[in-house]
């Protein structure tokens, strides 16, 4: 490593010298269309979203540079302790949370209203990461030794589920499952996991509140109830189609600017660029996310240490789901759970999860060539 430090005791400049700035720049690039697409929404004015959003997103910004400059060792020091704060916020959640749109999810500290579902992700991805890390490849392959990290895993779904929080609690499952693949379990124990998901679904089924049963069918056939449940993808469908090639032009979205287009500044956010920019803004936009997710798939497949492989490849896939859940969702390919556009709806939590989940993948490329023993020393 020319001119640089060793791998275990990098300087701060050796640290910036190494950060992936491309990355930095897709990440930029990404959440600045995120604000102007809320400029538009709230009719070309910052407020009530759009200052508030870039505000945030500059303070994300600056704890996503110090989480890249941090040591990964420190994360998996950590990682079980703030997997156990994150559990007992979600149990907090039950006891004393804040209430909003009918659910339970939020806990309000005052100056800031904190969902810990949505740090939880980070949690529960670093928590794994270093159980499997803690493993030869003869413990993976052991069934006793899985116990443990399903455990992990069903406990934070378990309390999601209660909040009610479909969409969040699938994403969560979905990342670990890929994890856990990527760890070296094998694909016969994912066949007997999901045949058993088959047998319990229509006791799931029976479980769901009303309104989750109402989208899962609306999803089947939206012209059902055009102006009840099957309104908001009606109407997200039409915005989709009027953009065209090239779109209606930056705030003249018909859909959005005159409120036939629900939650626009949330889950629906996509639909406001496919109607203002049409086409070629979504590609455009789409083409960001598949550059950001390359590189994540890229840093983890560089890591030279297995903690970090495991967390590059579980936040990069966490962060394709939000991507392809929202996307599918508003354009009526799969059903609408409620899933934000990473960096660009508007929101404080998850906003400030993915900043630091960026940051966890630009620390890990800075110190990928740290190499840790499954007791978490240096090699």
């Amino acid at each position: 490593m020319s001119r640089l430090s060793s791998p275990e005791h990098l300087g701060l400049g050796d640290k910036l010298r190494l950060l992936n700035w491309g990355l930095v720049a897709i990440i930029v690039a990404i959440g600045l269309i995120g604000v102007a697409l809320l400029y538009s929404a709230g009719g070309k004015h910052w407020e009530p979203w759009a200052g508030a959003q870039l505000s945030r997103f500059g303070v994300g910004l600056c704890v996503m540079m110090l989480v890249a400059l941090i040591d990964v060792r420190f994360w998996l020091r950590i990682a079980y302790p703030l997997y156990g704060v994150m559990l007992f916020l979600l149990v907090a959640v039950e006891i004393m949370g804040h209430i909003g749109m009918g659910a339970q999810r939020w806990i309000s500290l005052g100056f800031f209203v904190l969902q810990p579902s949505e740090l939880m992700k980070i949690a529960l991805v670093l928590a794994i990461a270093k159980y499997f890390h803690s493993l030869s490849p003869e413990d993976i392959g052991h069934p006793a030794k899985l116990l443990a990290p399903i455990g992990m895993v069903l406990a934070p779904i378990g309390l999601v589920l209660l909040q009610p929080n479909l969409g969040t609690a699938m994403l969560l499952a979905i990342a670990s499952t890929a994890m856990f693949f990527v760890a070296g379990v094998r694909w016969w124990k994912f066949a007997i996991v999901i045949a058993l998901a088959a047998i319990i679904a229509p006791i799931g089924w029976h479980h769901l509140h009303d309104y989750q049963k109402s989208r899962l069918l609306t999803f089947l056939d939206p012209g059902a109830d055009p102006l009840g449940a099957g309104y908001n993808i009606l109407q997200s469908k039409i915005a989709l189609g009027s953009g065209g090639l090239f779109g209606k032009g930056f705030g003249h979205g018909t859909q959005s600017q005159l409120q036939f287009l629900p939650e626009k500044h949330t889950d629906f956010i996509f639909v406001v660029l496919a109607e203002e920019l049409g086409m070629a803004g979504a590609l455009f936009l789409l083409l960001l996310y598949f550059l950001l997710l390359a590189y994540g798939y890229m840093i983890a497949f560089s890591s030279r240490n297995q903690f970090g492989r495991l967390v590059a490849f579980g936040l990069s896939t966490s962060f394709f789901l939000y991507v392809f859940v929202n996307v599918g969702m508003v354009t009526g390919t799969i059903p609408v759970v409620g899933i934000p556009l990473p960096l660009v709806s508007y929101g404080g939590t998850a906003m400030l999860t993915l900043l630091i989940g960026c940051g966890l993948l630009l620390g890990i490329s800075v110190h990928r060539d740290v190499r840790i023993s499954r007791t978490g020393m240096s090699d």
